[in-house]
């Protein structure tokens, strides 16, 4: 008789050690997240000091998300053929370069140009950190290590909208800005001394790179798995309705259109970010434990999601009540942890030396839409004299194009995973019992 392993040949042991070095990437993740999502309590400043309209402001966001976005592959390809921690470490250079450069920018232009280069080097901190998590940890624990790096990303949110908005209202703009660019040295020279790619032991297999062929290659493998895809659509679909929120147009709509002072906008952003937290370590628990609730968590927040925004933007009165308000803000923290869903359909569709690729393809589809929105919403306000029904309108169309690749995916996907299961269960390695 036999008895099978309980665990993968070659897979990586985890334990104090992997904790540690794999909380030094997450601590990179961690600051690009506070520059990321600085101009989200700067919004207002922002439009004061460079004298633009709401077109104009969403354009700081957007094009930082373009960048993001358009860097994913790369940084994939990048990640899979360079490691970890040289990808990391020319991240932490270029976004901490970005806000410094948005610290000290004297016009709109220099200002944009500072958040495209802070979009760049923010780019390339996620998929290091997911694929860190790989090389550390047994793959059993991939969900939850995954949901964790989003729980500290927003715990980066954090920082910005209850620490930085005060060192901007207290310190004023360029001290603020630059005080904050220091994070980003600290994490460089943390990165340089101690990120080690994988235990000793567990090195990759060496990948032959044959330049232009390798990458169409990768690209094309990637893509060619429902997976993949699915884990992408997942990913747009889930994310944007409190990325849009957070990082720019949350706050003008609780101010503006709900007539809440600052302190209780901030507040309320506060609490999307808490609720993001708290959501994301049920989330991470659940689908390590019962991997079939992926999509029915992920269906379920962006159901939730709509209902809530049609429900506050229809509300009849000139303003909608608070308890609404909180409502919406606690549902819009699961958008970030659904998200996190759409890398556990892309990872077990991809082998190891496909990883990164195939996680920057996931990871396009939210800031995907996270930019086409804060767009729409932005041409729509000036369009519209500043309606925020109207403008906010645009999460559901958005939404409704996501979800319909979903349903169309999510066969595919679950068929070609099943056969992955199988065959993996054919070549499981037999130990002679006692």
């Amino acid at each position: 008789m036999s008895r099978a392993t309980t665990t993968l040949p070659g897979d990586p042991p985890g334990g104090r050690r992997a904790v540690a070095v794999w909380s030094i990437g997450v601590a990179v993740y961690f600051v690009a997240v506070i520059f990321r999502t600085s101009l989200g309590v700067a919004g207002l400043d922002a439009a004061d000091r460079f004298h633009v309209n709401a077109s104009a402001l969403s354009t700081f966001s957007i094009l930082q998300l373009l960048v993001y976005a358009g860097m994913q592959i790369p940084v994939g390809l990048l990640v899979d053929r360079l490691g970890t921690k040289k990808v990391l470490c020319l991240g932490a250079v270029l976004f901490t370069a970005g806000q410094l450069g948005f610290a000290f920018s004297p016009s709109y232009g220099t200002a944009l140009a500072s958040r495209a280069l802070l979009g760049c080097g923010d780019a390339m901190t996620f998929i290091s950190v997911l694929r860190l998590g790989t090389r550390w940890f047994p793959a059993r624990r991939g969900p939850f290590v995954a949901q964790l790096a989003g729980l500290v990303g927003m715990a980066g949110n954090l920082v910005s909208t209850l620490v930085l908005a005060r060192l901007l209202h207290g310190l004023g703009w360029t001290p603020a800005f630059a005080g904050s660019a220091l994070a980003g040295v600290v994490v460089l020279v943390l990165t340089l001394l101690f990120l080690k790619d994988h235990p000793e032991g567990h090195e990759p297999e060496p990948f032959p790179h044959q330049g232009a062929a390798y990458v169409r290659r990768q690209i094309a493998e990637a893509w060619r798995e429902p997976g993949t895809r699915l884990g992408m659509w997942v990913h747009f679909t889930t994310q944007f309705p409190a990325m849009v929120f957070l990082l720019l147009w949350g706050l003008p709509f609780l101010v503006q259109a709900q007539g809440l002072s600052r302190a209780t906008a901030g507040e309320l952003l506060t609490l999307v970010v808490l609720s993001n937290m708290v959501i994301g370590l049920v989330y991470g628990q659940v689908v390590a434990r019962h991997h079939a609730a992926r999509l029915p968590l992920a269906l379920g927040t962006v159901a939730a999601t709509a209902v809530m925004w049609a429900l506050t933007l229809a509300w009849p009165g000139a303003h909608a009540p608070m308890a609404l308000l909180l409502v919406l803000c606690v549902v819009l923290g699961a958008c970030g942890p659904a998200s996190m869903l759409g890398f556990d359909f892309a990872r077990p569709a991809n082998p190891p030396e496909r990883q990164g690729t195939a996680s920057g393809i996931t990871n396009m589809g939210g800031f995907i839409a996270s930019m086409t929105t804060l767009f729409a919403i932005g041409v729509l306000l000036d369009a519209t004299s500043d309606d925020y029904s109207i403008a906010f309108s645009a999460v559901f169309v958005l939404q409704a194009l996501g979800l319909t690749q979903i349903l169309r995916l999510r066969g595919r996907a679950a068929r070609r995973e099943r056969e992955r299961l199988v065959a993996s269960r054919v070549e499981t390695v037999h130990v002679p019992a006692a």
